[in-house]
């Protein structure tokens, strides 16, 4: 599979999934992905701990309500440290972001299913803080999103998404790139 078709088959997977083990090296491959992504102005701001213990998934999600993910036999949680690049800019999001896109498309990649988890945990009830409390993540850092992974049970069905003609211009906004192209989608 080449990373477009990885791109293509990407899909938010919110089901169930099988008790199959993910393995430790499949899941070091998944974070040194997230890890190789572009940081504003090298800060690298983010930081992943990776989860496949029993005992501690459990610890997490008797906090994360309502649940999402729990049957997931790993989970990897976003780190981010909000670091200042220069005079008041912090690309802490943007890296994370990067770094989170880049390991959905390694999960695809290496047969497993995610969906990116931050809404859910970042609300005023502070589930993100609870969980990193749980991973003894000191406070400087924010736990801002969760990737649960597994293999699916269920087919992942993709999200409709509006035309590429509704999103994507050639030189100015509404200028249609595949009029003069040939090129059709």
């Amino acid at each position: 599979m080449n990373v477009i078709q990885a791109m293509n088959q990407r899909h938010s997977y919110r089901g169930k999934y099988l008790d199959n083990p993910v393995p430790r090296e499949h899941l070091i491959q998944i974070m040194q992905a997230g890890l190789s992504a572009p940081s504003g102005c090298n800060k690298q701001t983010t930081s992943l701990i990776a989860v496949d213990d029993p005992d501690t998934l459990s610890s997490l999600h008797k906090v994360i309500q309502p649940p999402i993910g729990e049957t997931a036999p790993a989970m990897i949680c976003v780190l981010t440290k909000k670091t200042i690049a220069y005079g008041n800019k912090c690309f802490s999001v943007q890296d994370y972001s990067a770094a989170v896109e880049n390991m959905l498309l390694a999960v695809v990649e290496l047969g497993y299913q995610s969906c990116w988890i931050e809404g859910h945990i970042t609300k005023e009830d502070d589930i993100g803080r609870q969980m990193a409390q749980i991973l003894l993540v000191p406070d400087a850092y924010d736990l801002v999103c969760f990737l649960p992974i597994g293999i699916a049970v269920e087919s992942c069905k993709p999200a409709d998404k509006l035309p590429f003609e509704q999103r994507a211009w050639l030189n100015s906004f509404g200028q249609n790139i595949c009029a003069d192209s040939g090129i059709s989608f």
